[in-house]
């Protein structure tokens, strides 16, 4: 009898604190791949802030980039690596959605992860990538991806213009993949300032 009133008190008590305690889900992004997908879309109404992707810029060492410096922008993150074939075959792809977006307010940003400074240096010039990207072997620009798959190499993540996650690709990509998804996310209204 004694037991099975101190377990319902504890419970009880579990629950009240449960109930009156700040809760940890700080209304943030955290990925889930449901299903093991490899391209996701999220419905504005289900889409979550994603915090700044932040880092040491590439070509540029001790310039900070950040995904906050391009407010009221869509923003296409793309996570790459000069040692990973498939990031080399979709290189060309991002500099043409970089080319075709930049006009109707869309901003791509790179993130190099597990790799050497010169090796990404010279990706990105015998490439002829026009947009920036944050040199980051740690991956450490990427804890805001609550849950995301660090070995997801290369994967494309794109950011609404209130920097909301509305799509991912856990995938290299196609311009004609891409392209059509950054095209209806910038097609959105901009945020009421109020």
């Amino acid at each position: 009898m004694r037991r099975t009133l101190l377990a319902v008190l504890v419970a009880a008590l579990a629950l009240v604190a449960g109930c009156s305690g700040e809760s940890r889900d700080d209304g943030g992004f955290t990925f889930v791949a449901p299903g093991g997908q490899t391209r996701i879309s999220y419905p504005e109404a289900e889409r979550r802030p994603l915090a700044a992707v932040a880092g040491d810029s590439l070509l540029q060492p001790g310039q900070e980039l950040s995904s906050r410096q391009f407010a009221g922008r869509v923003v296409v993150v793309n996570i790459w690596g000069s040692w990973c074939g498939p990031c080399r075959g979709e290189a060309d792809a991002l500099e043409q959605v970089a080319e075709a977006s930049a006009p109707r307010g869309v901003q791509l940003l790179g993130v190099d992860v597990r790799d050497d400074r010169d090796a990404a240096s010279d990706f990105v010039r015998d490439r002829g990538v026009s947009y920036p990207s944050i040199f980051d072997p740690p991956g450490r620009s990427l804890l805001a991806l609550r849950g995301y798959p660090r070995n997801a190499v290369p994967s494309t993540i794109v950011l609404d213009r209130q920097h909301r996650v509305a799509a991912v690709f856990l995938t290299a990509v196609l311009a004609e993949d891409l392209q059509p998804v950054v095209d209806r996310i910038a097609a959105e209204p901009a945020p009421s300032a109020g």
